[in-house]
């Protein structure tokens, strides 16, 4: 009993400490029905709402084609891969996913994870632990996967300033030209909306003998002719060595990957531990994949809808006060850099109005930047979008915000 009291007491003000600070974190038991997004249940409060704060942007998740496309990959080859991709888990619906993916970004080759997290934790790791002294150039705010594969690389790392191209030319002159150099950053920040500034990026690279390494995991399925990202968009995929991407999120499935040339991925899929050691993605999500990615590559109408309903929003926000970081991309951060605050606005937004919108604390954004990440959708309504301004007035005029 005495043993146990110590650790139950170790375990007890870890939690206090999380709800001293306001960032405690309660998850919501809601359920999402097929052709009603995004209206979805709140179990706990047995009500319907609706979430204006989910990662499958386009809605692609809730698609008859995609379901479809999963169901008989399930009655067709069974509910699991069967293994690692080593052994047994290369399934024909994964070689053509890849297959898919390299297409997507006029890549030689794909490599599939079983997250975006993994593909960039165990791309990265690999990476410079193959380039003997490798020198990593990070953007200041890239994501916890990033900062984790380079922590594991154990590489010289030299962090830039979020955006600063002088920033990061400083740093990459203070370094031997001929010395391996990876430069990695984010098309789309999702927590604030910024873009690189990626053809800047690509010529820096060029100046200094750098490869480049971009994770587009917030923007694939979403900007670009094709879907193919913010690179796409702007005509110069050829230009980056690497491209990251989520199968989770524009395309409304699970999953990571990167694509590149042949003999990186090769390299890749031969040493990284995290794709070695990890069961397959199973036939059905990755035939919903390559089914969700074939359907933007030929189809900008959920794309254009999502826009214009971004850019509705902001322009309403604007309206009535309401900050948020301004940005060209589709994410809307209503800024309130508080804990508690952040915090009530997401309870009385869900008790009074039945509108879902999760506050973000820290970790995920710094201290002192708390905020509300509004993602709309195509499937929202110019009512939907109404009723979340008025939402948001009434909590942060309540709140003397």
């Amino acid at each position: 009993m005495l043993k146990s009291n110590i650790y139950d007491q170790c375990f007890t003000k870890a939690i206090d400490d999380l709800k001293t600070e306001g960032r405690y974190r309660v998850f919501s038991d809601i359920e999402r029905k097929v052709g009603e997004h995004p209206i979805i249940f709140d179990h706990k409060r047995n009500k319907e709402i609706t979430i204006w704060c989910i990662n499958d942007y386009l809605g692609m998740s809730q698609n008859r084609e995609v379901i479809s496309a999963a169901n008989a990959a399930n009655s067709k080859m069974g509910v699991g891969s069967g293994g690692t991709r080593n052994i047994g888990g290369t399934h024909h619906a994964i070689v053509e996913l890849e297959a898919e993916l390299a297409d997507l970004h006029q890549k030689e080759a794909g490599l599939v994870f079983t997250s975006g997290y993994i593909s960039n934790d165990a791309t990265i790791s690999t990476l410079a632990k193959l380039l003997p002294n490798c020198a990593i150039f990070s953007d200041k705010d890239n994501h916890a996967s990033i900062i984790e594969g380079i922590s594991r690389s154990n590489a010289d790392k030299y962090i830039y300033r979020h955006l600063d191209m002088h920033d990061l030319e400083d740093k990459l002159r203070s370094v031997d030209i001929n010395r391996p150099k990876l430069i990695i950053f984010e098309s789309v920040y999702s927590m604030d909306g910024h873009i690189s500034p990626i053809k800047e990026i690509c010529d820096l690279a060029d100046k200094y003998n750098a490869i480049t390494y971009v994770d587009e995991v917030h923007a694939v399925g979403i900007y670009g002719k094709r879907g193919g990202g913010i690179a796409e968009q702007l005509g110069i995929m050829d230009r980056l060595t690497i491209i990251e991407g989520s199968l989770a999120k524009g395309f409304g499935v699970i999953g990571g990957y990167i694509t590149s040339s042949n003999l990186i991925v090769d390299a890749v899929r031969s040493y990284a531990a995290g794709f070695i050691f990890t069961t397959s993605l199973p036939p059905s999500l990755a035939a919903a994949a390559t089914t969700s990615i074939r359907y933007l590559k030929n189809s900008d109408i959920k794309r254009e809808a999502l826009h214009k309903n971004a850019l509705a929003l902001k322009e309403k926000l604007r309206a009535v006060n309401i900050p948020f970081i301004e940005n060209e991309s589709h994410m809307v951060p209503v800024i309130v850099n508080d804990p508690m605050l952040s915090r009530q606005i997401s309870e009385i937004l869900l008790d009074e109005f039945s509108i879902f919108v999760q506050h973000i604390n820290y970790p995920t954004v710094r201290r002192g930047t708390e905020r509300l990440r509004i993602t709309p959708t195509p499937l929202h309504t110019d009512k939907m979008i109404d009723d979340l301004v008025e939402a948001l007035r009434t909590a942060f005029t309540r709140l003397g915000l």
